[in-house]
């Protein structure tokens, strides 16, 4: 049985983002201002329905959605760019497949203890965010 996310996690460390957000084609400038950001994530899982906030002081970003079902997502807050995208359990881990412009591009995320870890790719690039559940 996959873990029950739900809860707030806070920004501990992050790895090869700038990488990463170059795969994406974001400019300089804001992937400057990402890499400085230290987000906030909030699970709120309620059977096969999730809602992941990723919440900043620059912006924030809502997904809301059902497991294992395929829905276009509107990334134009992020990267300008919409997707079809299907988020489903893979064993512990949550694994989110975006089917678009960008090759390879989804994300995984699974706790380890109090850690929650988010693996992003995009292209060949893979970025990486570490969170601690605060409640």
């Amino acid at each position: 049985m996959p873990p029950n996310l739900s809860g707030r996690y806070t920004f501990v460390s992050q790895d090869n983002l700038d990488p990463y957000l170059k795969a994406l084609d974001i400019n300089m400038a804001l992937r400057k201002i990402v890499k400085l950001l230290k987000p906030e994530k909030e699970f709120v899982q309620d059977g096969e329905h999730m809602v992941i906030r990723t919440l900043t002081t620059f912006r924030n970003y809502t997904m809301d959605f059902m497991l294992g079902v395929e829905f276009e997502e509107d990334l134009g807050s992020i990267d300008g760019r919409k997707c079809q995208t299907t988020v489903s359990w893979e064993g512990e881990t949550l694994v989110c497949v975006q089917k678009g412009e960008v090759k390879n591009r989804g994300w995984r995320q699974w706790l380890e203890g109090d850690l929650l870890h988010l693996e992003m790719t995009a292209g060949n690039a893979v970025g990486k965010q570490i969170f601690r559940k605060v409640n």
